[in-house]
C-alpha cells in the first residue's frame, strides 16, 4: 500500500525529515497548521511529510468507512481491540515512507516519526521495530499496539531512539492508563 502524502519543505535541500501521523478520521492535513508554527530554524531545512492512512471500515464505528491505520475491534478488553492485520499493513507502509526518506538522501538518524492517537500508535510501533537507528520518536495521546510482540520484534538499532511521549489528562478517547 503507497500512502498519499502532503510534504511541507522549509527550504530547499531538507536534512531533517518528520513524518507525521494523524488521528483516526482524520488526514494529512491535520498537523499542516502546526508545521507552520514550529521554529526548527536551528536544525536547517526540515521536509514535514504528512501521509494520510487509507479509507476503511471501523467496527468499532459499525463498519463506518473513514481515514484509519488500522481497525478498532468492538469489544471491552482493550488489548483485543487491535486487528493486528491491518496494524501490520499500516507497519509497512510507514516503513516504506521511512525508506523513500532514506533514498532521498535523509540520514536515518535524522527522521522523526510522530503521530497523534492512532498515528501514535503506529509510530511507537513502526519506531521501534525499524531496522536503522532513527532520530526519535513523538507519541500524542495513543499507546503500544501489539506490545505482546514488541520485546521479540524490536529492532536493537532503535534501543535508544528518544522517545517524547504526552497524554492529555482529560482524553476520553484512549485512556492515560494505556499510554
Amino acid at each position: 500500500m503507497q500512502l498519499e502524502a502532503i510534504e511541507i519543505e522549509t527550504a530547499p535541500s531538507p536534512q531533517t525529515s518528520i513524518i507525521i501521523l494523524h488521528g483516526l478520521g482524520a488526514d494529512g492535513g491535520d498537523f499542516v497548521p502546526v508545521c507552520k508554527e514550529l521554529a526548527l530554524d536551528a536544525i536547517g531545512p526540515v521536509r514535514y511529510v504528512m501521509p494520510s492512512a487509507p479509507v476503511m471500515p471501523v467496527s468499532i464505528n459499525g463498519g463506518y468507512e473513514m481515514r484509519a491505520w488500522y481497525d478498532i475491534l468492538p469489544t471491552n478488553d482493550p488489548t483485543r481491540r487491535e486487528d493486528e492485520a491491518s496494524l501490520r499493513r499500516s507497519h509497512l507502509a510507514i516503513n516504506a515512507l521511512i525508506d523513500r526518506e532514506v533514498q532521498r538522501g535523509i540520514a536515518p538518524a535524522r527522521i522523526v516519526l510522530m503521530g497523534f492517537s492512532q498515528g501514535c500508535a503506529m509510530a511507537l510501533m513502526t519506531g521501534l521495530r525499524y531496522p536503522q537507528a532513527l532520530g526519535g520518536i513523538i507519541a500524542l495521546s495513543g499507546y503500544l499496539p501489539l506490545s505482546q510482540h514488541t520485546q521479540a520484534e524490536r529492532h536493537p538499532a532503535n534501543q535508544a531512539t528518544p522517545i517524547f511521549m504526552a497524554h492529555g489528562e482529560h482524553d476520553d478517547v484512549v485512556l492515560m492508563s494505556r499510554g
